[in-house]
């Protein structure tokens, strides 16, 4: 039966008489509620109902309450007018202190902008988000905004690594409030929103199963739907009938529907066998339990028509405990403040201005807008700011008549198969967090998100190019007569491997990327670009995967090898040059090497001339010791004696840095001469650079721009079409009008090494590139599927395919061992060494021009003219110097200077036969004989003569 408005004063009358009855209503105040509502909806009659049952458990259980809330019920028909009529009459005529309702978005809206003018409280189920709290001080929303679901939903996608999805919502503003947060949240997690399908409550059913089909022609197989339960029973309809709730498809039901699956009818219901859905948690308890089985006798006994399907919904529960609260609320304002009355304007030129503002509303409104209660029927019940509060969502599974729990979510904890109350944090988006789900078609295999279209024209479209070159990696031609594309080659081959890898058929056609005339145009990055104009559903080939090409497609993972490379001839083993001694160091190196030789020659020479013999004569003898003292070092220790601590010092540290050079070259000339069979011509890109030779590269490769920032210029890059061409170009080098190396990519070089055994090599550094791969649409899923195959075919299939196109090198006839480049050692390697030798040689020549000048600082002082100055100082240098001064030579120092200077006189001193030999020892033959005494001498200006010219 009908609840007609006559109905709800009878109730309300008779819940006065029971408060009367009791004796509670002596001494209170009435406290008028309005409540607007869809009355013969299935929501509106359960809050009505909830409500009711809430006002008579609280005042039967409360005592001397001073205040009593009186519902005043409307219909609002599901109307905006009406439910805005509702609200005039209630505010005008009754002076309510509040408002219930209306439970939809767009009647809320109405009333909204009514209810603030007169300072009136509207309290609302309606989840639209536009409807805030925040901007709007007098809604107060008992139902959690359509906005904070879209976190759990992308959280569901993600877990089960959906990269697309529709999104299926009605024409209204209930429909269209949370699409801009559920898109941004897909943005979050990579997933792109394919399609947004658009359907108003007022479509038929051909209509709803029209739009459908068209759904069913594309790929994407994951759909949100957000819709009231009187459009969504007939869409799940049509969507069984169309075949799309089969196995392979995924649905997510919104928090609205999901909560308000028992008022679907039985048949959407068996329509909707595996979809998933979320909603707001509501633990249960028995004080929850307790007061579904009361509200069920209540609601068939105020209607017993409708007793299909009844059950307690989330609105029923969130109401009775907002009006607890209220009660509560509403229990401790003062008597005497209270004021149920609306001050009005004496004059009012509109019905609306004729209403009047609430004096209670601005008193009444911040003790309604934040309500906390524990121990409510759905636990902690809090309102925030005028925001009904939820720590998590249910997740759960449609299966037989009615919903199975497999999950939760909360933003601290993501998804997981129970609620976490230990303050844990680990958030996760996995679905192995999820219970066992039952999916559309009744499978337990959850659905890869996507299909291959069938049918029609539905063939993937695979691009690939069309060149002269190179055809061993692709190679297209067109059957004139058939126009039948025939490609084959390495990439083609792959491509087929993948193909039949995948877990689902996938049809396709070849289209080589070719003008109407057949003639190749553009170079890769144009093929790769018609993907983006969707000319190409994906592209096949030797397809550098580059960062710039990624801006607008997607690449699978590469089937390649990758890298840059440089490939140059092979010289034919010179070991027995006669100058190979000269190869393991480089020129610059020989340079320094016999410059610093000649330095440490000179700097020990002159510290040395003063005051060592082996370093004074002749000046060709001189010359000729710096040369010898030097140079000796390589091969043996030098015999000379060292007089100066400071020449000692240079000579140990030069011997070390010999010491280094003569190993490292020992070992280099070597490794040069048991080693090395094959040598290349170059060593490095940056010694082709140094030398200026012509460098080749493939006509339409990424190469050259990479060469170009390297340095090499345009007039020294050669671009070549295919293997042949690279051939002739290194055979006739840089002199002939060829190149000296080529530089491409890795599998390119391997192509050309194997048709040519022994003949070229690849030297220098490998330039990382990611290899190539099959290119997509961005987003496209088969990106991920086709990624899998492809490490399938690595690890099965490559090495097949792969000596199908091209022959390994180490199948070449008469093949030495692996030819390495020889780097010679260079002047970089041993810079420190130098600069060590250097600044100590340095510093001992620094050391000593100090001492010496300043043992020469009267000459300096003088006033004579400067040449003469540098004429007495280099003659100063000149002289032998003496280390130990006169007071303190011993005899046998003067003994040396005789022997030095006893040229110069007549022989006096015995004869050898006046001496005989005893023992291995000469003694003199006669004992008279005397040797002078060192008194015999006599000094003169520092030197010792004989004191008398007959001394015998």
């Amino acid at each position: 039966m009908k609840f007609s408005v006559g109905n709800h004063g009878v109730v309300v009358l008779a819940l006065m008489m029971m408060l009367i009855a009791n004796g509670e209503t002596q001494g209170t105040r009435e406290i008028g509620v309005g409540v607007i509502l869809d009355m013969d909806s299935h929501v509106g009659k359960s809050i009505r109902i909830s409500i009711l049952m809430a006002i008579k458990d609280f005042y039967r259980d409360t005592n001397h309450s001073t205040t009593i809330i009186v519902p005043h019920f409307r219909d609002s028909k599901h109307d905006n007018v009406e439910a805005s009529s509702a609200a005039i009459d209630l505010m005008k005529n009754t002076q309510v202190m509040a408002i219930i309702g209306p439970q939809k978005s767009s009647q809320t809206d109405f009333v909204l902008d009514i209810a603030q003018r007169s300072m009136v409280p509207v309290i609302s189920p309606a989840t639209n988000p536009d409807l805030s709290p925040i901007r709007n001080p007098y809604f107060i929303r008992i139902a959690h905004a359509s906005s904070t679901q879209a976190q759990p939903i992308a959280a569901l996608v993600e877990s089960f690594g959906w990269r697309e999805v529709v999104f299926v919502y009605e024409d209204t503003d209930f429909g269209r409030g949370p699409i801009p947060y559920l898109s941004d949240a897909m943005v979050n997690i990579s997933t792109q929103v394919k399609y947004r399908s658009l359907l108003s409550p007022s479509f038929s059913d051909d209509k709803i199963l029209q739009e459908l089909y068209k759904l069913k022609t594309m790929q994407t197989r994951v759909f949100v739907v957000h819709m009231l339960p009187d459009l969504a029973s007939r869409f799940f309809k049509k969507a069984d009938e169309a075949g799309m709730m089969a196995q392979g498809y995924a649905w997510i039901i919104t928090d609205v529907l999901t909560g308000l699956l028992n008022h679907l009818d039985p048949v959407a219901i068996d329509s909707m066998q595996g979809v998933l859905g979320v909603k707001p948690y509501i633990p249960p308890s028995n004080q929850l339990t307790s007061f579904e089985k009361r509200w069920k006798r209540r609601f068939h006994k105020e209607y017993p028509d409708d007793i299909d399907r009844v059950e307690l919904d989330m609105f029923g529960i969130w109401f009775y405990d907002y009006v607890v609260g209220l009660a509560i609320a509403l229990k401790s304002i003062d008597q005497i403040k209270l004021s149920t009355t609306f001050k009005k304007p004496r004059k009012a030129s509109t019905d609306l201005a004729a209403i009047g503002t609430s004096e209670m509303g601005p008193t009444f409104l911040p003790m309604i807008r934040d309500i906390r209660v524990k121990g409510m029927i759905s636990g902690d019940f809090q309102v925030v700011n005028g925001q009904l509060q939820t720590s998590a969502y249910q997740i759960v599974n449609v299966i037989g008549k009615g919903e199975k729990p497999i999950g939760f979510w909360s933003s601290r904890n993501g998804i997981s198969n129970r609620i976490i109350n230990n303050g844990s944090s680990d958030y996760t988006s996995n679905k192995d967090n999820l219970g066992a789900i039952i999916w559309p078609g009744d499978t337990s295999e959850f659905p890869k998100g996507w299909e291959i279209a069938t049918g029609g024209d539905k063939i993937l479209r695979v691009g690939i190019p069309t060149k002269g070159g190179f055809i061993e990696f692709v190679q297209a031609s067109i059957d004139p007569k058939t126009k039948e594309v025939n490609a084959s080659g390495f990439c083609i081959d792959i491509f087929k491997a993948v193909i039949d890898a995948l877990p689902f058929n996938v049809r396709y056609k070849f289209i080589p990327y070719v003008n109407p005339n057949g003639e190749p145009i553009g170079d890769y990055n144009d093929l790769v670009y018609q993907i983006f104009l969707e000319k190409f559903d994906m592209v096949v080939g030797d397809v550098t995967i580059l960062y710039n090409r990624s801006n607008y497609v997607e690449f699978t993972l590469p089937y390649s090898e990758s890298g840059v490379s440089m490939l140059v001839p092979n010289k034919v083993d010179d070991s027995k040059n006669m100058w190979i001694f000269m190869r393991p160091l480089e020129m610059e190196l020989w340079i320094t090497i016999g410059g610093f030789f000649i330095y440490i020659g000179f700097v020990v020479w002159v510290l040395e001339h003063r005051v060592n013999k082996e370093f004074r004569g002749p000046p060709h003898q001189q010359v000729g010791m710096i040369f010898w003292f030097s140079f000796s070092t390589l091969v043996f220790a030098h015999k000379e004696k060292m007089m100066s601590n400071l020449s000692k010092f240079v000579v140990i540290v030069w011997i070390f840095v010999v010491l280094v050079l003569t190993s490292s070259y020992t070992a280099s000339l070597a490794s040069m001469l048991t080693v090395q069979k094959l040598r290349p011509t170059l060593t490095s890109i940056y010694e082709l650079k140094a030398r200026g030779d012509y460098v080749g590269y493939q006509d339409g490769s990424f190469v050259v721009d990479m060469l170009k920032k390297m340095g090499f210029h345009d007039d020294k890059l050669k671009k070549y079409t295919n293997i042949q061409e690279y051939a002739n170009a290194l055979l006739n080098g840089t002199t002939k009008n060829g190149v000296s190396a080529i530089v491409d990519e890795v599998p390119y070089l391997k192509m050309l090494q194997a048709k040519n055994c022994n003949k070229y090599v690849m030297v220098g550094p490998t330039y990382k590139t990611a290899g190539f791969g099959f290119a997509f649409p961005k987003g496209s899923p088969l990106v991920t599927e086709f990624s899998r195959a492809i490490l399938k075919v690595i690890e099965e299939q490559m090495r097949d395919i792969s000596d199908n196109w091209i022959r390994d090198e180490a199948e070449c006839p008469g093949k030495n061992v692996d030819v390495e480049p020889f780097e010679k050692l260079t002047l970089e390697s041993f810079k420190g060494l130098f600069i060590v030798a250097g600044l100590s040689s340095t510093c001992a020549l620094v050391i000593f021009l100090f001492m010496f000048l300043y043992e020469n600082k009267e000459i300096l002082v003088s006033d004579d003219s400067t040449r003469h100055k540098l004429t007495t100082i280099i003659q100063n240098f000149d002289k032998k110097k003496d280390l130990i001064t006169s007071e303190t030579k011993t005899v046998d120092d003067s003994n040396e200077y005789i022997e030095d200077n006893m040229m110069n006189y007549p022989p006096m001193s015995p004869a050898i036969s006046d001496y005989h030999q005893s023992e291995g020892v000469f003694s003199p033959a006669s004992s008279t004989y005397q040797s002078p005494a060192i008194s015999d001498y006599h000094q003169s200006e520092g030197v010792f003569s004989p004191a008398s010219s007959t001394y015998q």
